[in-house]
């Protein structure tokens, strides 16, 4: 059994019931598996094999869902890429992961097209649904009338994708999953929420991330539930789905969950099917938890603390737990999944004490792809290393408190930004908020916010640190604050710290 087999099985489990709406399509169960097999016979007949790597440059959609499907009852590996990316990031995931074939959106076409040249690997790009370059394939020409199961066997220890990391840090590296690793992740998932033929998904974060992809998308077709796609994040139309399909489960990043508090009468939605509601990807703030419980009026909420590497697994906040830990990362690993928070000897930390997070378990990636230094550095005695940075309270909680790379040091003082970041967030005029740290000749570095207000709010750094001084000891108060439109993400969601010190903000509008 694996996750492709349980696609077949639903379809005979039960074929008329309601797998996937995208748009102004809908596809049964029997429906959506005759559609992945019939692509899958056509990208057979395109010669991929067994073993070989497919980059999937999409946005979500029906189609994503059908190709990632389809290539895997082949046996090819995914690889899907951030769409957001430019052609000169697209060409390094290509050639650093060995794929011979992309499938990509229309209007990425041309993007495509350049990202390839050069990238010798490459045998044919398939075109989402009509290309604009010469020698491009549609997908309409790609699908054959076979609609039997692929005669292709897929043994648990087959490799299934390859989730490049967000690149939050620089470049991004190839996580590898077999199936038994991300069937094991569908497991801890059903065991941890409970999920099951009876649910209903809406599927708004990207679904080349992690996070949507093996935390939602794959197990929801693993039980058998309905499954609601929308192609881009849009906070209205994410609360009106919500009423109009009766969304029963529903996950997103925590900058998601701010913009839908930014509806306005948001409240006026019917989200009363909603069952239970996961966050993760980044740490959420917990003012940002409290006001989400109010909005979908449940306190059924689970931070999801992981990361790519461990497929995504890690540490869990279960909705009792809120009532006392809010704002902790939690307590209790998922299922197949141990953790530990560490010194730098490899000893356990004492509460109170910030060490860094490590997990090992049945979720874990095999390896970074092609990468034999940093898997070595990566995992060590068994343990995945995540970088993060955490500390534990006297109950056992544990709060993610940064990255190692991002910890800022100011005047001999360890700065974390999270913390700084969670007291930001409380100040009420401000939309979003980042905590960095820029070079000071006396201090080392000087605790620096840069934030984006809420529309029609000013903001003058004297009542914001007036503020802060409420919250936090003297040298934790930002010294430098600047106002932006926009915090650098990706398209996961994740803060890219890295490009706010690449720029050092010196062309943002200093706030007075």
């Amino acid at each position: 059994m694996n996750v492709l087999s349980c696609l077949a099985q639903n379809a005979r489990r039960h074929p008329h019931k309601l797998a996937l709406i995208y748009e102004d399509r809908t596809y049964t169960y029997a429906q959506f598996n005759q559609t992945v097999n019939r692509l899958a016979h056509g990208l057979s007949r395109l010669g991929i094999k067994k073993g070989e790597k497919v980059a999937l440059m999409l946005k979500n959609s029906d189609y994503f869902v059908i190709c990632f499907f389809a290539a895997a009852k082949i046996g090819a590996v995914l690889v899907p890429i951030n769409f957001r990316l430019v052609a000169g990031e697209v060409r390094y995931i290509l050639e650093q992961s060995d794929s011979v074939l992309i499938i990509c959106e229309e209007e990425l076409d041309e993007l495509i097209e350049e990202a390839r040249q050069g990238v010798s690997a490459i045998r044919n790009v398939i075109t989402v649904e009509h290309p604009k370059v010469t020698g491009h394939v549609s997908i309409h020409d790609v699908f054959s009338e076979l609609e039997y199961e692929p005669e292709v066997k897929i043994n648990n220890a087959d490799d299934l994708q390859i989730m490049y990391t967000s690149g939050t840090t620089g470049r991004p590296k190839g996580a590898l999953f077999d199936h038994q690793r991300i069937q094991n992740v569908t497991i801890a998932m059903l065991g941890t929420l409970g999920h099951n033929a009876q649910d209903r998904f809406l599927h708004v974060a990207p679904l080349f991330h992690a996070a949507q992809l093996n935390i939602c998308l794959i197990p929801a077709f693993f039980v058998g539930a309905t499954n609601v796609i929308h192609r881009e994040f849009h906070p209205l139309e994410v609360l009106k789905a919500i009423e109009k399909h009766r969304i029963t489960f529903f996950f997103s990043v925590p900058t998601m969950y701010n913009y839908l508090l930014q509806v306005p009468d948001g409240q006026t939605y019917d989200l009363s099917s909603i069952r239970r509601c996961g966050y993760g990807a980044a740490p959420m703030a917990a003012e940002l938890v409290k006001k989400s419980m109010e909005l979908f009026q449940t306190d059924q909420f689970y931070n999801l603390c992981g990361l790519t590497e461990g497929g995504p697994s890690g540490i869990i906040l279960w909705p009792e737990e809120h009532r006392t830990k809010i704002g902790a990362s939690g307590k209790t690993p998922l299922l197949l999944t141990e953790a530990r928070v560490v010194t730098p000897d490899g000893n356990e930390t004492v509460p109170g004490e910030v060490g860094e997070l490590i997990l090992r378990g049945e979720t874990i990636m095999k390896e970074y792809y092609k990468k034999p230094v940093e898997t070595a550095e990566t995992l060590r005695n068994g343990w995945l290393h995540t970088g993060d940075l955490a500390v534990k309270d006297s109950d056992g909680y544990v709060t993610l408190v940064d990255r190692s790379k991002d910890m800022i040091i100011s005047g001999g003082e360890n700065v974390y930004s999270v913390e700084v970041e969670n007291v930001l967030y409380a100040f009420p005029k401000i939309l979003e908020a980042a905590v960095i740290g820029t070079p000071n000749s006396t201090w080392g570095e000087t605790v620096t916010a840069v934030i984006v207000p809420k529309p029609g709010e000013r903001i003058h750094t004297e009542e914001l640190q007036t503020f802060c001084r409420e919250h936090l000891a003297g040298y934790k108060i930002p010294r430098d604050v600047y106002v932006v439109n926009e915090l650098p993400r990706n398209a996961s969601g994740k803060l890219q710290k890295f490009k706010l010190r690449e720029q050092y903000i010196v062309k943002n509008e200093r706030l007075h």
